[in-house]
């Protein structure tokens, strides 16, 4: 199975870029962040003319700018948990005509779409049916069996997987070069051990962590987690072993 890089990247090399995505993976796996990453290669300025070999987004352009500010009018982020009945949906389809106001692609991502209604999904589908070329769809979701057919077979499919080691501690130390943090090894280890492969949850930790200043070390972070981490549990099986 290709990795949502691999399979990603592919997409931007050749352009084939689909007009709506389902991301299908546990909480936490990166879903609504690969979302709106996505959402700036599509309308960074070093794409403009591009229709092949897009490049990762600049972060520098007005676009760009935007979008890292949360700002944008133009990406909407719908919670479907609360936002899944059919009056929302027929909104979404009345607004989705609607030319861009900043952007060069209006891009609607959809968490838990699963949670949208059966008659949700009607409308939605005719929406999907004929999107027009402005638009662009993200439908995230834990429970791709609770997506019907008609829907997914209209988007094309990107699995998602639970983080290992290498991929969160990586994530993490990229905040701790950003914010200038002090924490050593065994702390970074600590949180792995402790969030069962979600991103999400391994920098809310961190920065829960962040908010006692000072040097981070594994101590304060099984103080402020209140559990065993995994990693040391396992260790203690292997010398019993």
């Amino acid at each position: 199975m290709l990795s949502v890089r691999e399979a990603l990247n592919a997409a931007l090399k050749s352009g084939k870029i689909s007009h709506a995505y389902l991301f299908v993976g546990p909480r936490g796996s990166g879903k609504t962040s690969t979302a709106r990453i996505l959402s700036q290669v599509i309308n960074c300025d070093l794409n403009k003319d591009l229709e092949n070999n897009l490049q990762e987004p600049c972060g520098e352009c007005e676009p760009c700018k935007t979008l890292l500010t949360g700002g944008g009018v133009d990406v909407i982020e719908i919670d479907a948990a609360s936002n899944g009945l059919v009056e929302d949906i027929r909104d979404l389809r009345e607004k989705v005509r609607l030319s861009p106001i900043q952007l060069r692609k209006k891009i609607y991502i959809i968490d838990d779409v699963h949670m949208v209604s059966a008659a949700g999904f009607n409308a939605l589908l005719k929406t999907l049916e004929e999107p027009p070329k402005h638009a662009m769809f993200i439908l995230c979701t834990t429970e791709a069996h609770k997506v019907p057919e008609t829907i997914a077979s209209r988007c094309t499919k990107i699995n998602f997987t639970k983080a290992n080691k290498d991929e969160i501690v990586e994530s993490l130390q990229r905040v701790v070069l950003g914010e200038e943090l002090k924490i050593n090894g065994e702390a970074l280890e600590a949180i792995v051990g402790v969030v069962d492969g979600s991103f999400r949850e391994a920098h809310k930790i961190l920065e829960q962590l962040a908010s006692f200043g000072g040097e981070i070390d594994r101590d304060l972070v099984n103080k402020t987690q209140g559990s065993v981490n995994a990693i040391l549990v396992k260790k203690i099986m292997e010398s019993a072993l």
